[in-house]
């Protein structure tokens, strides 16, 4: 057995994720046949004074260079990918005015994947794709591959081209390729390749994301414990005065990886990280807490709070409370503190809330809303008294009633009313019962009180990105794109990774449809569809927008994938009995430049 120990200590090697940049020079044979010595000191010198600064500045650790080429790593593949693409785009000037025939011109490629970590060197399928993409890249240009891509298609505006599946040598499967051709890096302005877009918001002073909390519970079906934590808390930070506070479905996608604090904060563009863990055993609670400094990694504040789970909301105003005067602010206005004006909840009934929440916030089915429902149903009973509970049944309801998943649609939004309004008698300033009976009003076709009910559910909470995204949609549905587009902005930079941004990117394209934005529409329909081809409304705006830029082949392939998750919607006329609010003149109006009037190109009948 201590052999057998022995043998698998020395067998284990140490893996990481990196993001891995290939780089060499095309023809390199050629330049040195003609010309060796000046060759080898034209390249020493673009190193010296670009290359090897920009790695430097990209945070890259050059792993070893191979006579016309290299290899590096970075922690970042938005690094790596700024990295490569500054170092093109500069070699595209440092070129100009030298000779065709002694021109050194770099092919890259750049993969993200598992490295297997040797003495000085770096191996396996991770390291073997960048040098496969690097090989496929056309001098001057860059390819990368489709993780790759996915990580940094929302962080990076530059334009990478989907060139298909490629079959790569000494790789099972095939490789899914983008490429930025020599020509698109050429014509990238100057300072695009050496500073951050114009459009990069600058960092808030107080700015945070609440990275999940840990579960140290030996009990696995603890985690929406503390999962629980984790929401009460961003809830309870965005009402910090000044406050910019990350989306929960966005920090969600942290949940039990390795961090690097410093990277979470540039990729977020938050300043402070807040992490912690729950441990939890029958009754008692310990939660610990820490605030760090995203750009230093500094520890700059950390507490543990003992309580049993009848004291928990008051041990989260406590931390709350102590993260506010750490940073020097002052809330905005103090929270309807439950301990003081209401009797503490059952805390059977609030695990059931955070179960409820825990099956809202798991990928949308039958099965996960029934849970949830049940949930809600079982705390509502342990603590008829209990708002929370409310307001999770009255979500479940009116996502039912939106979907076309209530058989019994007169009855829940009535029921859905009663529960909104026995929660806002209780309390009057609650962001998420305004929130849900906003869009309660917007399926019920009442759309000006949904818009007064979402804005007043933002005054509230500010950082609510899933109202602020309802209010953007509402205010299209109004006719009111331009707000409308403001509004889904900020929505997606408050949740830059939210698993439900398919529908942010619909709701963006929409509006810019209904303006005539039909370009800038295209492109964001077609990243809804990326995000998620299940939405069968987002084929069929897309195929209107297609329509009205006469892309008619594009136009009807959409309509028909629509038309495939949705069959019983095969007209202009059951589309509005189906979508009332598409009765808005933007949308069938005479003009040519309406939705309607491109879906009719693309082949869609009007009854």
């Amino acid at each position: 057995m201590r052999f057998g120990s022995t043998a698998l200590a020395k067998e284990r090697v140490e893996r990481r994720l990196a993001a891995i940049l290939a780089a060499d020079v095309a023809g390199y044979s050629r330049l040195m046949g003609a010309d060796e010595e000046g060759t080898h000191e034209r390249l020493k010198t673009h190193l010296r004074e670009l290359v090897d600064p920009k790695i430097n500045k990209h945070r890259g650790r050059i792993v070893k260079n191979t006579g016309d080429g290299m290899l590096v790593e970075f922690p970042s593949v938005v690094d790596a990918v700024r990295c490569a693409v500054e170092i093109q785009r500069s070699m595209a000037d440092r070129n100009a005015d030298t000779a065709e025939d002694k021109r050194i011109i770099f092919r890259v490629g750049v993969n993200l994947g598992d490295v297997i970590v040797g003495d000085d060197d770096i191996y396996g399928d991770g390291v073997n794709i960048a040098a496969r993409l690097e090989a496929l890249a056309e001098p001057g240009g860059i390819c990368i591959s489709r993780v790759v891509r996915d990580q940094v298609r929302d962080k990076l505006s530059y334009a990478f081209e989907d060139t298909g599946e490629q079959q790569v040598k000494n790789i099972a499967r095939p490789v899914r390729v983008y490429a930025m051709s020599a020509a698109v890096v050429a014509s990238l302005p100057p300072t695009a390749s050496t500073t951050e877009p114009a459009t990069s918001p600058a960092v808030p002073r107080l700015s945070i994301v609440v990275l999940p909390f840990a579960n140290l519970s030996n009990d696995p079906d603890q985690e929406y414990f503390a999962d629980g934590i984790t929401d009460d808390l961003t809830t309870d930070l965005s009402r910090i005065s000044g406050s910019f506070v990350i989306a929960r479905n966005t920090a969600f996608t942290y949940k039990g990886k390795p961090i690097d604090v410093r990277q979470v904060g540039r990729d977020l563009g938050v300043r402070y990280v807040l992490e912690g863990s729950v441990r939890r055993t029958g009754d008692q609670v310990r939660v610990n807490v820490q605030l760090i400094d995203a750009e230093s990694g500094a520890h700059l504040w950390a507490d543990r709070f003992d309580t049993d789970r009848a004291n928990l909301a008051e041990a989260q105003d406590t931390i709350t409370g102590r993260l506010a005067r750490t940073l020097n602010l002052e809330l905005v206005e103090a929270a309807v503190n439950r301990i003081e004006h209401e009797r503490v909840p059952d805390p059977d009934a609030r695990d059931l809330v955070m179960r409820g929440w825990a099956w809202i916030y798991s990928p949308h089915s039958s099965e996960t809303r029934r849970e949830a429902r049940q949930a809600f149903e079982r705390a509502l009973e342990t603590d008829p008294r209990s708002i929370d509970a409310r307001i999770g049944l009255a979500q479940i309801l009116v996502g039912n009633v939106a979907d076309n998943w209530s058989s019994f649609v007169k009855q829940d939004e009535a029921r859905d009313e009663q529960l909104l309004l026995e929660a806002l008698e209780r309390d009057a300033n609650s962001s998420m019962a305004h929130r849900t009976m906003g869009l309660l009003r917007r399926v019920q076709n009442r759309l000006a009180e949904a818009r007064v009910e979402l804005e007043t559910a933002i005054a509230l909470d500010r950082n609510d990105a899933y109202a602020i995204r309802q209010l953007g949609m509402t205010l299209t549905f109004l006719g009111q794109s331009e707000a409308a587009i403001v509004h889904i902005e900020k929505a997606i930079q408050l949740s830059p990774h939210d698993p439900d941004i398919a529908n942010a990117y619909s709701a963006l394209g929409l509006g810019h449809l209904l303006l005539g934005h039909v370009d800038q529409a295209i492109d964001f329909l077609r990243k809804a569809r990326v995000g998620n081809p299940r939405f069968w409304y987002i084929h069929l705006h897309l195929a209107g927008a297609l329509g009205l830029r006469s892309d008619l082949e594009e136009a009807r392939d959409a309509l028909a994938e629509s038309l495939k998750l949705k069959p019983q919607i095969d007209s202009l006329a059951r589309l509005r009995l189906y979508r009332p609010w598409y009765t808005n003149p933007q949308f069938w109006g005479p003009a040519e430049k309406t939705l309607n009037a491109g879906l009719r190109r693309a082949g869609f009948p009007d009854q």
